[in-house]
């Protein structure tokens, strides 16, 4: 979908897909991008891990992974599905028990690799297990890990080895009926993981779920899922998604959403358009970002904010943000307010004053679409 119809040059035409459910979250056809994330404490830890879901999920993940690597991962599970308040995905390798074991202790989907998950028989039994308990299931391959006769055939992992594991794994879940299933070729390499998602979308009609994966550290690792599902996005390729970084999960599901807020395909909380500063500026815009970065967290009504150091740009971005402040001189500077400006405002106070209009345009914007249900 377009961010506004009458800009052609931002029209994105979605990959038609089937859709599926992953617990209540829709996945594929013309369902919003789910953003995912995955915990990185120890599974058995019951509250760590339960804390850090909770804490993805104010941040706006829509479906959290956590990994099940044992039965005391497995018992843990069920406590952890009891107090998410997200659907939760079983992260399964080497052993299809653990499959059958997630989803009898409530997991809403299960991702099996299939480099690693065993032959067909033990798939059969991870499948029946989802069906049994209503389960849906992400076929998750992984440069890392493909079949060894995937790697004696072309010799090295590569877009082809890669999308054949995932047909030959969705021929297996066809073949025992089974369809309520989504799919992903990841690899850490950004141009082998785009070449084997674009192949992929044109060989299925499977929900597809997006990564880079091992995409590094918080700066690197956002750069390589910016270019690599960004390219993706762009080319309407992508049902789910999840940027794969050495950090909190919570940054994971933030850089997740500027991705798609970028692209004009997600909206959540304030989109704040800045400028990178010179001598120019009136204030001191890279501190006072910061500052309202952190402040205006708890906004999820989608809405824009400008903050400008000067009156090159500063009136012209203000015309187009719902709130927007251009700095002046003399210590004060211009506080627009739907794209006209409103009144003056000195920096000193600008940060207070500024929450309180965020705050207050929020509300405006809440009441408007609870009126309009």
């Amino acid at each position: 979908m377009s961010i506004n119809h009458i800009r052609p040059w931002r029209h994105i035409e979605r990959r038609k897909s089937r859709q599926i459910h992953v617990g209540n979250v829709p996945v594929g056809g013309d369902a919003p991008i789910a953003v995912q994330t995955m915990t990185n404490t120890p599974t058995t830890d019951v509250a760590a891990t339960v804390a850090q879901v909770l804490a993805a999920a104010e941040a706006g993940a829509d479906i959290v992974r956590v990994s099940v690597p044992d039965e005391a991962s497995s018992r843990a599970l069920k406590e952890i599905v009891r107090e998410s308040p997200v659907p939760i995905v079983a992260d399964i390798h080497f052993h299809y028990k653990r499959g059958i074991e997630a989803a009898e202790a409530g997991a809403a989907c299960l991702r099996i690799n299939p480099g690693n998950i065993g032959d067909e028989k033990r798939v059969a039994e991870v499948i029946r297990a989802a069906k049994d308990h209503n389960c849906s299931i992400r076929i998750g391959v992984n440069a890392g890990s493909l079949e060894k006769h995937l790697l004696d055939k072309y010799g090295e992992p590569c877009p082809e080895a890669m999308v054949e594991s995932g047909l030959d794994h969705i021929r297996i879940l066809q073949d025992h009926d089974f369809h309520e299933f989504k799919i992903s070729v990841k690899a850490s390499d950004v141009f082998m993981s785009a070449a084997a998602y674009q192949q992929l979308a044109e060989a299925t009609d499977a929900p597809i779920h997006l990564g880079i994966t091992e995409a590094g550290g918080f700066v690197s690792g956002t750069i390589k899922s910016a270019i690599g599902l960004g390219q993706l996005l762009w080319m309407g390729i992508g049902d789910t998604l999840r940027v794969s970084l050495s950090a909190d999960p919570v940054e994971e599901v933030k850089v997740g959403f500027e991705i798609l807020k970028s692209l004009g395909l997600r909206h959540r909380g304030v989109n704040i358009i800045s400028c990178p500063s010179c001598a120019r500026q009136g204030f001191d815009v890279i501190k006072t970002v910061e500052a309202l970065e952190k402040r205006l967290e708890h906004v999820k009504t989608p809405m824009s904010l400008s903050i400008i150091g000067c009156v090159v740009n500063g009136p012209g971005e203000a015309l187009m943000t719902d709130v927007g402040f251009t700095g002046g001189g003399a210590g004060s500077g211009m506080v627009y307010l739907a794209g006209k400006a409103s009144h003056k405002m000195s920096n000193a106070q600008m940060v207070d004053h500024i929450v309180e209009e965020v705050e207050k345009k929020a509300a405006q914007l809440d009441a408007e679409a609870a009126a309009a249900e």
